[in-house]
């Protein structure tokens, strides 16, 4: 592995998906670092406040400082604030988990959720912010790329991987890029994607790009999702109306418009 910096930020990554914390060993096994170095890392993120050991000689876990920091990021570029009221409302009105994406450079990164099911059976994926998008086997990835030319989407799916390596991982997904074109063409002509039992097993859901004041430039996807017993296509269709005006609202609304406006290439394909 690469430079002190790297092989921090490796560690810190890999805490994320374990808020119970791990042992030395299993943080130096998982990272490829000898245990020498991951314990030194750790004793200096801890003395800065982002990692925490639960007692002596144990397990070492992140602590919120990094959470807290982002959600602060989040509300001061505006979008949050913006965002949560039309995803509350969205919820409300169809009973369903929304999710809100976001574009950071050639990543797509769920950023905000509102749960709208209060009983029964309903798709609840835990903590999801902050982490990035499965183009080829998510709704909102698939959204994201119908946005796109054929070539240009292919290039972003083979740099991240055209096959979702997870144990949950739906059986539904795309299995070649040839099927994934023709689903990127689906979703052009429908005007929203769907994803059944592709990003997990017993998951449908449905999404849309946003774009910035109703222009070309696309900057975050806005999806539906619930178990699959409930969003069949006729389901989606009655719905599909609804997430559109609902996008375009957080788009006219200049979502995170402090934050784009700090990726030149939005902000030039905006201005232009």
């Amino acid at each position: 592995m690469g430079s002190v910096l790297e092989k921090s930020l490796a560690i810190v990554e890999l805490l994320v998906d374990y808020p119970e914390g791990l042992p030395v060993s299993a943080i130096a096994q998982a990272t490829d670092q000898p245990a020498s170095g991951v314990h030194r890392t750790l004793q200096e993120l801890t003395r800065l406040g982002y990692v925490r050991q639960a007692q002596a000689h144990g397990d070492y876990a992140l602590t919120i400082r990094m959470s807290a920091m982002g959600l602060g990021f989040l509300g001061r570029a505006g979008i949050t604030d913006v965002a949560q009221p039309v995803l509350d409302r969205l919820a409300a009105e169809c009973g369903e988990l929304i999710r809100l994406s976001i574009i950071d450079g050639d990543d797509l990164i769920w950023v905000a959720v509102a749960q709208g099911g209060t009983r029964g059976l309903r798709y609840d994926p835990g903590q999801e912010q902050g982490v990035v998008v499965h183009l080829a086997s998510a709704a909102g990835g698939l959204a994201w790329l119908s946005t796109m030319g054929d070539d240009e989407a292919l290039t972003r799916v083979s740099r991240q991987g055209l096959i979702r390596e997870a144990d949950n991982s739906g059986s539904k997904a795309p299995q070649t890029l040839t099927e994934l074109l023709a689903r990127l063409s689906e979703t052009r002509e429908r005007g929203y994607s769907i994803a059944v039992d592709s990003y997990l097993v017993g998951m449908a859901a449905m999404a849309v790009p946003i774009r910035y004041r109703g222009g070309d430039t696309v900057i975050g996807c806005l999806s539906i999702a619930g178990p699959t017993a409930r969003l069949d296509p006729a389901w989606m269709a009655d719905y599909a109306g609804m997430l559109k005006d609902a996008a375009a609202e957080l788009g006219d609304a200049a979502l995170g418009f402090r934050y784009f406006s700090c990726n030149s290439g939005l902000l030039a394909k905006a201005a232009g």
